[in-house]
């Protein structure tokens, strides 16, 4: 296989409804199930076997975590929005990516430049200093391409959700903290999470069947705080009752995540095609003299009275990158008159504007 540096390739709403019905999407959503079927009725603290593969994906999202806890936010106290450290942890985490990833067992290392690109980007945009599902889906698709190139198998499925997974949205907890990333998107993404999808999905899997756990039990504050430490979805939850079985949440979700993750231009307008993820759709002519760092670099939108290109016109809030919103833990801690910080807490956390 030759390896190449993924790149950015939907722009159109044509080229959306190709991606739809092509392999590179099928593979996502069968991955994304058979994790989802990994975890049925277990919990977070269950055990599981754990490969050599496994345990380097965990000691990688370690060093992680430590080079934030390295980089400490630098004082931002005019501003709600994002801290301008996380470009140094970004670029930082860059830094280390080629070590990082030559130390997976039986990776590659002409496959580094192709599967470190997910990596790179799973943790938020360098530019906008924002986070949401697209990020996330980055770092599902890392875990797609290490499981093709058989770092990991089918067999580690269970512990790539109870315990890889997991541990990156423990980390994503301490950047979206410490950083005050910004929602991707204007309207609190989901309503469910600021950020996050996966977890609700993974997170209900585990409560299919539970013979006593119900979804209005999260209106009980002593039993989120008891089960927490054994579900991602009581772990993460902020409202739904909607429902009522998991069964309905569970396949809700992944409709869901198929529908608006890999169903919305504005977010697959993003995503990075290689050869282990390949696109064999129609291809548009590569603009000339694009800036790297550029916010917008990869996709069109309608500011300036420019409509962008197809698709553009029906994603709901005219420019494709939304309305900027202070992250949660900004707006916390303004109205706290604290310094930026990795803790939330206390009265004054307030509603997201548009969530």
């Amino acid at each position: 296989m030759s390896f190449q540096n993924p790149r950015k390739t939907i722009l159109t709403k044509e080229q959306l409804d190709y991606f739809q019905a092509s392999k590179t999407h099928a593979d996502i959503i069968n991955f994304i199930e058979s994790l989802n079927e990994s975890v049925v009725g277990l919990k977070l603290r269950d055990h599981c076997s754990s490969s050599p593969g496994v345990d380097a994906l965990l000691a990688i999202l370690d060093k992680v975590e430590l080079a934030a806890r390295e980089i400490p936010p630098v004082d931002n106290k005019a501003s709600r929005f994002g801290n301008p450290a996380f470009r140094t942890f970004y670029d930082k985490v860059n830094e280390i990516s080629p070590s990082l990833h030559e130390s997976l067992p039986g990776l590659p290392k002409d496959a580094i430049v192709e599967v470190s690109a997910y990596f790179r980007e799973a943790w938020g945009s360098r530019t906008r200093i924002d986070y949401g599902s697209g990020m996330e889906l980055n770092f599902l698709c890392w875990m797609l391409c290490l499981e093709r190139l058989e770092v990991v198998t089918k067999e580690d499925h269970v512990a790539l959700v109870i315990h890889v997974f997991w541990r990156y949205i423990q980390v994503m907890r301490v950047l979206q903290s410490t950083y005050w990333l910004e929602p991707a998107g204007s309207h609190g993404v989901w309503g469910l999470d600021d950020y996050h999808f996966l977890p609700f999905l993974f997170g209900s899997a585990q409560l299919r069947g539970h013979k006593y756990l119900r979804p209005k039990a999260i209106h009980d504050s002593e039993i989120v705080e008891e089960v927490s430490k054994d579900y991602m979805y009581f772990a993460c939850i902020q409202f739904i009752n909607s429902v009522k079985s998991w069964d309905k949440v569970n396949s809700g979700m992944l409709k869901m995540y198929s529908a608006e993750v890999l169903g919305k231009l504005p977010v697959i307008q993003h995503f990075l095609f290689g050869s282990i993820l390949p696109w064999d759709g129609p291809l548009l002519p590569t603009p000339s003299g694009e800036d790297e760092d550029d916010a917008h670099r990869g996709h069109a939108h309608t500011q300036g009275g420019d409509l962008g290109g197809a698709g553009q016109r029906e994603v709901g809030w005219g420019d494709c990158c939304g309305i900027p919103v202070p992250s949660i833990f900004g707006a916390a801690q303004a109205g706290e008159g604290k310094a930026p910080g990795p803790r939330l807490g206390g009265p004054n956390i307030r509603p997201v504007p548009f969530d």
